[in-house]
């Protein structure tokens, strides 16, 4: 596992770098998006295509690229549960990742959203702004959200093609079917 080029630290076993503001625990973050995001959200919460089964999906990616591409999983925990959180329709809505940005802006200013140094926040506004627009390149933070969340195109009848993502965890054959699998709902293979 490679360090952060800005710390000594790693961000394996829960352990957390010198750009983040509080101790990771996932758990706890997700609680508390859920907490924010549920009362307003305005799409089917539980069986709709941009819902809480869609978040979870993306943060079990989320996981697994931040690990391989060592980046903090405190943002990728963020922004699985944020990301579509402000949707007004499941269909096209070109505003709604800078409307989940600005949201996300609103519970740092609450405190809230405390887990992240101001670059790892950065790095969270600029996934969730980017996050339907297809891009591929950007800092590894970025790309594991991009990546957590179109592996679960699935869910919509759409394969992730290996050229649209961005890590190459992500791009593998066996990421890609199991990926698939979990989106139309069928067990993982082991």
């Amino acid at each position: 596992m490679s360090l952060c080029a800005s710390t000594n630290t790693r961000y394996d076993r829960g352990m957390n770098n010198a750009d983040s503001a509080a101790p990771i625990r996932e758990s706890t973050i997700i609680h508390k998006a859920l907490t924010v995001v549920r009362p307003a959200f305005r799409l089917n919460f539980h069986d709709g295509i941009h819902g809480v089964s869609h978040w979870s999906r993306v943060w079990y990616h989320g996981r697994r690229i931040a690990h391989a591409l060592d980046v903090n999983p405190a943002i990728v925990a963020w922004f699985a549960y944020l990301h579509d959180s402000q949707r007004h329709n499941d269909h096209r809505d070109p505003l709604h990742g800078q409307r989940a940005a600005d949201f996300a802006v609103g519970l740092r200013r609450e405190r809230i959203l405390v887990e992240l140094g101001p670059s790892e926040f950065e790095h969270l506004c600029e996934a969730m702004r980017l996050h339907s627009d297809g891009h591929v390149e950007g800092e590894p933070a970025i790309r594991a959200c991009w990546d957590a969340d179109r592996l679960d195109l699935g869910r919509v009848g759409i394969e992730p093609h290996p050229k649209k993502l961005c890590t190459p965890i992500a791009r593998q054959r066996r990421t890609i079917r199991e990926a698939s699998r979990m989106a139309e709902g069928r067990p993982r293979r082991s």
